[in-house]
């Protein structure tokens, strides 16, 4: 049996700030499932007109509290009735817009956090597509549009320290997550992208880093893991990460030696090694169509990716 220490959890949340250096937080919501995804959504369309006509602008950074979150016994429904496909897009729209009016989430205030999970959920509730985890179906590139935990935590490589602390350990896998973010307030996080094929997953996030606070320089480069996809059940997906590496820096040497060099570290390889086993991160897709899909972590995090 591997045993996991504070010790281990540390050292290996040193090694991902060292590496990543993601920045700033963004929100952890609760979740349920509508009795009456219609008719509900009808309604909810109708109390979000109402909320953005009282919108204020004030930009006081969400705080979800993780205790929240819903215990994940959730399943796939498949929506086959063709009369809730306007309903699907007007859910779209102001999902959409909520991403772009609290920057993917991060500065949603309480009433616009509960607002997000209504829509998230309902559309979950009106999924028109069967197998939605199925590569055909989530084959591609998205961009991550609104996120309700930490940007940074779409990335494999953090999806495999919370799956390798597993549930006993939880706690001590968000304190590591809060310190560092802590550790790198400094930094900002621009587009998060995924690319799914049959059996892989490639993240990329474009993070800009301040060697200091106060000073004005930053760091900039993409950040790009890959991770062995395998499709488990209609609506989930196993993975297991491969490797990470660095590419367009704007440190001119380094940029240069990485490019020429292709450099990549095993990250499954040094799991392997130091904890004894490559950990598996669990993602659930609960809904996806032609332009959006909806996917959860084993916290039942949600992430909403935009076809690309």
């Amino acid at each position: 049996m591997i045993r996991f220490h504070a010790c281990n959890v540390t050292m290996l949340f040193r090694l991902s700030i060292a590496l990543l250096a993601l920045g700033p937080a963004s929100v952890s919501v609760s979740a349920f499932v509508p009795i009456d995804p219609a008719t509900c959504a009808r309604s909810l369309l109708s109390t979000t007109t109402s909320l953005y006509q009282s919108m204020s602008t004030d930009d006081i950074p969400s705080d979800y509290q993780a205790d929240d979150l819903s215990s994940g016994d959730q399943t796939v429904i498949v929506d086959e009735d063709e009369s809730d496909e306007r309903i699907r897009e007007d859910l779209k729209r102001e999902l959409l817009l909520m991403a772009s009016t609290t920057d993917r989430g991060e500065f949603a205030r309480s009433d616009e956090k509960q607002l997000i999970v209504e829509l998230v959920t309902e559309l979950e509730a009106l999924n028109p597509t069967a197998e939605p985890a199925a590569a055909s179906n989530c084959r591609g590139e998205w961009d991550l549009c609104l996120a309700s935990t930490q940007l940074f935590r779409a990335s494999p490589f953090f999806l495999s320290l919370r799956a390798l602390a597993g549930d006993e350990n939880k706690a001590i896998a968000e304190n590591g997550f809060d310190l560092h973010e802590k550790a790198t307030s400094t930094g900002q996080i621009g587009r998060v992208r995924q690319t799914i094929t049959e059996d892989e997953l490639i993240s990329e996030v474009d993070i800009s880093v301040g060697v200091l606070p106060g000073i004005p320089v930053r760091v900039k480069g993409t950040v790009v893991t890959t991770a062995a996809l395998e499709v488990i059940l209609p609506e989930e997906w196993d993975i297991r990460v491969k490797g990470t590496s660095v590419k367009n820096s704007n440190v001119p040497i380094f940029d240069q030696l990485l490019d020429d060099m292709d450099l990549e570290l095993p990250v499954g390889s040094v799991y392997e090694q130091v904890m004894g086993k490559n950990p598996t991160s669990v993602l659930r897709t609960f809904y996806v169509d032609e332009s959006i899909r909806i996917t959860r972590d084993q916290d039942e995090n949600f992430y909403v990716w935009t076809r690309m």
